[in-house]
């Protein structure tokens, strides 16, 4: 569940600058909250691949499958 905790610890960060912007009509911190959301979607992605390289290790063959059991 370390994963889950970076994600919150993540979120958990970016807060101020939301509120800033969505409550407050700070144009920089939008700016930032941008900026934020992009770490957001990296983390995003390495978590997607690491749950992949999860999987075909869960398959035995190495080979990925989709969820209709596909090679993708």
């Amino acid at each position: 569940m370390n994963r889950l905790q970076e994600l919150r610890d993540l979120l958990t960060t970016f807060e101020k600058d939301f509120v800033k912007f969505y409550e407050k009509g700070n144009k920089s911190a939008g700016t930032r909250v941008r900026k934020h959301m992009n770490e957001l979607k990296k983390k995003a992605q390495e978590i997607r691949k690491e749950i992949q390289e999860v999987k075909a290790k869960m398959t035995g063959d190495g080979e990925q499958k989709d969820s209709a059991g596909e090679k993708e």
